[in-house]
């Protein structure tokens, strides 16, 4: 790879754009009107404009990313974390556009990208999963009837979501029915998906992570556990 794009804003941005750095790979930057004075804008070495701050309009604009990725000459495309990163048809429209997508294959990413279809392939695995349905709640009664079943507090969740983007805690009925719509409005615009589903909520828990990278040459390691009980958000 010679030059990089870089489909994301801020601190994420610069530090891919220090790897690039450090490895001699050229990057470009997209932002929108609300970001154009920031670092990371100044730090690549080609920027392009790609909307206004509303994120529908500029870092989810798969038009808009993929046109300056073209016209800058960009031979491959890094989504991040969040925004586009777990989006099956944007990492697909990037490998049908003759450009690398760096992140999983559109496959993996269908696969584990959405959270009720996550479910399902961890319990065909034998993997315990929290207690919850199976299928997107289609109605506010639906979620309620099985918020009912699993007991109460349960989180309400964006299937598609992502960065806590989408999740609600629900402690009771009239709760849920406050969030429901606002969640299913919001999971729409960020994502392009309005499935919501129910998970009963774990209260206080200890949440261990293991990463694990892979590439398409067959090399895989992992990076150690780190302790998620404690996020910025």
């Amino acid at each position: 790879m010679r030059k990089v794009l870089i489909a994301n804003r801020g601190e994420i941005a610069r530090r891919i754009i220090r790897t690039c750095k450090s490895e001699g790979v050229a990057t470009v930057a997209v932002y929108s009107d609300a970001d154009r004075d920031l670092p990371f804008v100044r730090e690549a070495d080609e920027a392009v404009h790609i909307g206004p701050p509303p994120v529908p309009h500029s870092y989810l604009n798969v038009e808009a990313i993929i046109g300056a990725a073209k016209s800058t000459g960009a031979d491959a495309i890094h989504p991040g974390y969040g925004l586009l990163s777990e989006n099956e048809a944007f990492a697909r429209r990037v490998q049908d556009e003759g450009i690398v997508f760096i992140g999983p294959s559109p496959e993996v990413i269908g696969q584990m990208g959405d959270k009720l279809t996550a479910r399902k392939i961890m319990q065909q695995a034998g993997v315990p999963v929290v207690p919850g349905c199976e299928d997107p709640v289609e109605t506010v009664d639906e979620a309620a009837q099985v918020a009912a079943t699993i007991g109460y507090p349960v989180m309400l969740k964006a299937s598609a979501g992502g960065g806590g983007i989408g999740m609600q805690i629900c402690r009771d009925e009239e709760s849920l029915r406050q969030a429901y719509q606002s969640l299913r409005g919001r999971a729409k615009a960020y994502f392009g998906n309005d499935a919501m589903y129910v998970e009963k909520y774990v209260e206080r828990p200890h949440h261990i992570e293991v990463q694990i990278a892979g590439d398409q040459h067959g090399n895989v390691l992992h990076l150690l556990e780190r302790e998620c009980s404690i996020q910025r958000r």
